[in-house]
């Protein structure tokens, strides 16, 4: 027996035993085991496993593997954090919530045996396998590649060609062109959303791969796996010198105590940073001024719709035409705080709340007027026919002013964009399912 072998394995029974003993978990029999991972199914939560890392690292489908002693508690940090992040920003993933210092709960997903990977940035195998183009190449648009799961072929890649004449079926589902564009299409959602997340801590997401599964349970394709440091090139400030990903131990010549500890620092590095990527870089917020109460429940509307997107609302009362200068003194006080605005007008039959505003501040301002049958086409150009030298912009729906808002505040808060651009994603995803069952009832 390999002592360093049967030590780690030792060491990860020990792990499934304290599940066992001290968790109010009851962990059944183990459902699969990857080269950094075990699952295991959770007898009295039938549709839920447990995702139990490892303590070892590999390079070359495990023809390089060692034991560097606390990775499980380092992938299963990272891995909790950015599903989080993706959760919350309306991915849908199979992560339930971090269990354990080492173990996170999931959704049971049979897998997709396809590894997608994402690039921004040409390096590594990319270069291999196209000559001529120059490291740092940058993907605008991302590239996209697939590559099946196969650890005896070294995991060869594929066309979308080949994965429709594949013809996998996976928990039931047939993947067909509807499944591999929905993959296809979260891939670069999910990419952008981690790299939106990295670049708040001046990192550089050069690169990387997910895969998704179906759930045994609603038979939806999610996000499923993991992702940690083992799932991307992370650059800081752009420098490759400076990477903290797992390709340090890829271009290891010789492994050394030394150098474990040096990659194993770097891996500590990537934990502790991926949890700023679930902070606000700033606050910001929607002031919703409405000409009277009779305008609370558009308001209200606009305020639910603002939620959506975590952005914090105020709703103050003041009527441009009979109180210009309290409207005057209240726009001042949002003005005087430094927080990021957005000014909301709603102001029925002739908006002069929308123009004062826009006329006296620097500060975006949306006209979203609550019209109503009998005279809105006519009030409505109150909205639309501004004097010169005014930028007041006009949305009818209190849900599409919402989104207007967010877009602003969604260029400093990383955490509203990351919203919007989820957002897309499941509209999009709902008219491609939409669509699919359409044709299905016409056939």
């Amino acid at each position: 027996v390999d002592p360093p072998g049967f030590y780690a394995e030792l060491q990860l029974d020990v792990h499934v035993l304290i599940l066992y003993l001290f968790s109010e978990l009851k962990v059944g029999q183990k459902l699969n085991e990857g080269k950094t991972k075990q699952i295991f199914e959770l007898v009295d939560q039938p549709g839920l496993v447990l995702v139990q890392s490892k303590d070892q690292i590999t390079a070359g489908n495990a023809v390089r593997k060692d034991q560097m002693q606390g990775k499980a508690a380092i992938a299963n940090k990272t891995t909790s954090c950015v599903f989080q992040l993706l959760q919350e920003s309306g991915i849908k993933t199979a992560f339930v919530k971090q269990h354990s210092d080492t173990a996170f709960i999931a959704a049971h997903c049979e897998m997709i045996p396809i590894e997608w990977v994402c690039r921004r940035v040409a390096t590594g195998s990319f270069l291999k396998r196209n000559p001529g183009v120059k490291e740092g190449y940058r993907f605008s648009p991302l590239k996209m590649e697939m590559f099946f799961k196969d650890d005896a072929n070294n995991d060869p890649q594929w066309s979308e060609e080949q994965l429709l004449e594949a013809k996998l079926c996976v928990a039931g589902l047939t993947i067909g062109q509807c499944e591999l564009d929905i993959m296809s299409r979260s891939t670069v959602a999910i990419f952008e959303i981690v790299e939106k997340a990295w670049a708040t801590q001046n990192c550089t997401l050069v690169d990387m791969k997910i895969e998704f599964g179906v759930s045994v349970k609603s038979g939806e394709i999610v996000l499923a796996d993991v992702i940690d440091n083992d799932s991307w090139r992370l650059w800081p400030a752009g420098d490759r010198s400076q990477q903290k990903d797992k390709q340090m131990y890829r271009e290891l010549k010789e492994v050394t105590p030394e150098a474990m500890q040096m990659v194993k620092r770097n891996f500590e590095w990537v934990s502790e940073r991926v949890k700023l990527l679930l902070e606000p870089q700033a606050s910001s917020r929607v002031v919703l001024l409405m000409g009277s109460t009779s305008d609370v429940a558009h308001c209200e509307k606009i305020r639910k719709a603002c939620a959506s997107y975590g952005i914090p609302c105020v709703l103050r009362v003041t009527s441009a035409h009979k109180g210009p200068d309290e409207t005057l003194r209240i726009k001042a006080e949002y003005e005087g705080d430094g927080v990021p605005t957005v000014f909301v007008a709603v102001a029925g039959r002739s908006n002069c709340l929308g123009p004062v505003m826009s006329g006296n501040t620097a500060y975006p301002v949306i006209s979203c007027p609550p019209l109503t049958p009998d005279w809105g086409p006519q009030d409505v150009w109150s909205s639309l026919r501004m004097p010169s030298g005014l930028g007041c912009s006009t949305v009818l729906s209190p849900e599409a002013c919402a989104q207007f808002a967010a877009q602003i505040l969604g260029l400093r808060d990383h955490l509203v964009w990351c919203k919007l651009r989820a957002s897309m994603l499941n509209t999009w995803v709902s008219l491609k399912l939409a669509d699919k069952k359409f044709q299905a009832c016409s056939l």
